[in-house]
Parts: structure tokens; sequence; C-alpha cells
């Protein structure tokens, strides 16, 4: 009974489907309604991507970052392989044919809309620091026979002791401590229409500076038409340079030099231009409070690659959050030092102080024992840096060196960030000086060119005039050509009558 109850069950649908159509059609029918099931599920992800897009993709304004989702493009980019994966240095050219100095080298850019498209949907982790909160201070003064200005507060040496000694929440001097906000009433004041516009949110800016009149700005090339509508270039100038830049016509009401956004600062905190350079330089996160990423270059350098592809390259692609490049040819800071004194780059005394007293703090030259860190010396002249809590602290630490010791940030740089990193598990990506070079091209300082002589002009050469005939002072002395000519037309009235003579 049991057996026929099974042979029954048998025979229900299933059964007659399979004799009549067979098992090889009835496993195509299955494949086929998987294949349809996952056509489906794909396309109701892609038009949720879609949708979560709305129209600010195709207008090219980006939305907020904090509001951005990773797009289709960004998922792919990080999960396949990169397309610069395999890229390696050409081998360097035979010694003989070798140009002297320092130069470019090749770098493997991906393109703009690439590098975009890999921005990381999230801020990166700061180690320890969470949350920096800076000085406040309305009448600063000094306490210790040591540098430091009414700009950066005087701090003590217990206090920047203690600057080193990283917490979850800390509270630092950062510069600006004598005013209700940067920028007001601070030294270094800006329009409170400027201030406005510096407030507001980017993932993306690019600076620079030109104090004292000091170099001609430089117009960024190559730059992408999304970059051009989503990445401001903003350029900082004091009174001086404005009022050379006005005279000249290079700038006028609408406060705009080709790309570059010109921000006026008035009330500058030192006389040094140098110093006043160092503000905006490092402490743009003071100035841009709701930015994720900055590209800063000195006022003599003209950037010639995207800055998506830049940022790219140097700092999404190595995991990194904060980059510069080093010396080409210089690793330790005695040598830097040494090469500032014989360049005359600041006074010897002030050098030699500082130097010493950070050998007083352990100093030594620089050696391969620092591997992975690859040098102690900067090529400050561009900096790439993502705005997080933990490079914020090392660029006012930074900075405050600076305002006590002498302005070559050069000689400074080692020394925070190895205090830094001694403390918590941090790191910067010291990229080479020629591929700097690839994307920054270098201009002389103004006042090189104001001294430069003019260029030669071309040389003609001149063909000398005729002599006169001392036998026939009337007569001009025939030439080489008319003489050649004369000695031919002999030959060929000779040769003629020989002719003559042969006939008859």
């Amino acid at each position: 009974m049991l057996i026929s109850n099974l042979r029954d069950k048998e025979k229900g649908l299933p059964f007659f489907c399979c004799r009549l159509l067979g098992r090889t059609r009835i496993s195509m029918l299955i494949l086929f309604l998987l294949a349809f099931v996952l056509f489906t599920l794909g396309s109701l992800l892609v038009n949720k991507e879609d949708n979560g897009k709305g129209s600010a993709e195709s207008s090219v304004i980006l939305p907020p970052f904090h509001l951005r989702q990773p797009s289709l493009r960004q998922i792919a980019l990080n999960l396949s392989n990169h397309p610069c994966k395999n890229f390696a240095f050409p081998p360097p050219p035979p010694p003989g044919n070798r140009r002297p100095g320092p130069r470019p080298c090749p770098v493997c850019y991906i393109p703009p809309e690439q590098s975009l498209a890999s921005m990381p949907t999230f801020p990166s982790e700061s180690s320890v620091l969470r949350q920096l909160t800076y000085v406040y201070d309305e009448k600063p003064k000094r306490d210790e026979p040591h540098g430091g200005s009414d700009f950066g507060g005087y701090p003590t040496l217990l206090q920047r002791n203690d600057s080193y000694d990283i917490k979850e929440t800390m509270t630092v001097h950062c510069g600006f401590v004598n005013g209700s906000k940067p920028g007001r009433q601070t030294g270094f004041d800006i329009d409170d229409t400027d201030l406005l516009e510096l407030e507001q949110p980017h993932d993306v800016v690019v600076a620079s500076a030109i104090f004292g009149n000091y170099d001609i700005i430089q117009h960024p090339e190559n730059i992408s038409e999304v970059a051009k509508k989503n990445v401001p270039f903003y350029m900082f100038i004091d009174e001086e340079t404005e009022a050379y830049m006005k005279n000249t016509s290079v700038l006028n009401d609408t406060n705009r030099v080709g790309l570059w956004r010109i921000i006026v600062v008035r009330n500058v905190p030192y006389t040094d231009p140098r110093r006043n350079g160092k503000i905006p330089k490092l402490l743009l996160h003071r100035i841009f409070p709701n930015i994720r990423y900055s590209i800063w270059i000195d006022g003599k350098l003209k950037l010639v690659v995207d800055p998506y592809q830049v940022l790219e390259r140097f700092l999404w692609r190595e995991n990194a959050n904060f980059a510069i490049s080093r010396h080409y040819r210089r690793f330790s800071v005695f040598d830097e030092a040494e090469a500032n004194k014989a360049a005359g780059k600041y006074d010897n005394h002030s050098i030699d102080a500082q130097i010493d007293f950070y050998i007083t703090e352990g100093l030594t030259p620089y050696s391969e024992a620092k591997l992975p860190i690859t040098s102690d010396v900067p090529e400050g002249c561009v900096i790439i840096k993502e705005h997080i809590p933990i490079t914020n602290l090392f660029t006012c630490l930074w900075f405050n060196e600076v305002d006590r010791f002498t302005s070559r940030d050069q000689l400074s740089f080692s020394t925070v960030r190895d205090k830094i990193m001694a403390k918590v598990d941090w790191g910067i990506h010291m990229f080479l000086d020629c591929e700097r070079r690839n994307f920054v091209i270098q201009a002389y300082h103004k006042d090189l060119l104001d001294h430069m002589p003019p260029p030669a002009a071309p040389r003609i050469r001149q063909i000398p005039p005729a002599m006169p005939n001392p036998r026939n002072p009337g007569k001009k002395t025939p030439t080489r050509r008319s003489k050649e000519r004369r000695a031919n037309s002999r030959r060929h009235r000779k040769v003629s009558a020989g002719n003559k003579d042969n006939k008859f």
C-alpha cells in the first residue's frame, strides 16, 4: 500500500512535466529563471543608485560631502586593479645625456573623472585625537625670553611640550589668538564678505599667497571642467601686492584673476612677508573651517595638473592624509641649516640658535636607521592635506615653531613630525621631488626678475660695404662674383671662336 502511494505521487504534475519536456529542457528552464531573478535584482540596485544621485550629477555640481554616497564608478575602481599598478619609472638617461640639477620625472595619473570618483566617502580616522580647539587670548603677553608674536600668542615652553602629549581632546595655540574668529581683528584681517565665502563647505580647495609683491601670479593650466566648477582657487595677497596688481591692470573690481579668487589681507601681523605667507600655508584649516582637502602651492609655482589627479595620486592612492615632497638633494636638517646660511636665507645666529635648541631635544643627522622615514628635509612649497584633527594639530605645531624660531620651515618640520609620531600611529607621505616638479612649474621670484638683464637682441649678420678702388676712386671695386662672371665670359668667347674656326 505504501509503495502504491509513492508511485501515485511520482505521477503528479512534476513527473508529467519531466516526461513531456525531458531533463535537458528542464535544466535550461531552471537556469533561465535564475538568470532572470539576478537581472531583476541588479536592475533594482542600479535604479536605486541613480535615484540617489539625483540631478546633481547632470549639472556636475557636487552635493556636500557628508551627503554623498559612493558611486558605481568608485566601487568598480576600488574593486578592480588600479590602472597605474604596473607603472614604473623609466631607466635614467646615459650619464653623458643627463641634464644637471633637479628635473621632473614621469607620474602616472588617472583621468580627472576617475580621480574624483576615488575620493573617499568618509574622512580618514584621526589617530587618538578626536577634537581640537584653539587658544583665544585678547591680550597675549611674553613670559619667556624666546621668540613669538602677538598673533601666535607666545606659548611657553611648558605649553609647547604639553602640546605633544596627544589626547582625545586638546586645546593648543594656533595663531589668530586675539580675535573672535580667524580673519576678524586678529591681525591677518579679511573682509566680512570674503570671510563668509571662506566658510562655505567644499571638498577641495587650492590656495596660494603673494605678500610683499614678492611673486608674479601664475595661472593654473590643464584644469578639468569638473574641477573648474567645484574646486575654488584662492590667492591671498596683502595691500602692497593689491596696489601693484591694480596699477598694472592685473586686478579689477571682480577680485578675480583667471581661476584665482583674490582675497586681500589687511593688518598683516609680521613685517617680513615670508612670515605672513606661513599663515595661509600652515593654517588653512583655520581659514577654511569646512573643507575636506586642500592643496597649497607657493606663489611662484604654476599648477599644471588637475587637482583631483594630484589628490588621487599622492593622498588617496597612498592611503595618506598628509603629503609633501622631500628635498631632492638634502636629507639632514644640519645640511639644510648650512645651506640656508650659505645662501643668506636668514641671519646665521638665529639659524644656529634654532639648531642648538633642537640638539638639546635629541636632534641627530638623518640616517637609514629612521627608515621607513625617507628624509628629514621637505621641499615645502607644496602641501597636500586632508583636514582632520591630527593633521591640523601637526600644522598648528609646525606654525608655532616657525613663529618661535626662524621662518625657514624646513628646519622645524622633522622635529614636529617626529614628536607626534612618537606618540601616535601616524605618518607623512614624502614623495619624490621630481614627482612634484611634474605637476608644478617653478618661476623666479619677482625681485630676481626685476634685476635680470633684458634678453639680448638677436645678432644680425651684416655684409661689409665694398671698399673703394684706389686706382679709380669713381669706380667700384669688383666683387669676387663679378670677377668670376667676367672670367667665365672670356672663356665662353674663346670657346665660341674655336668653334667658328672649325666650321670653316
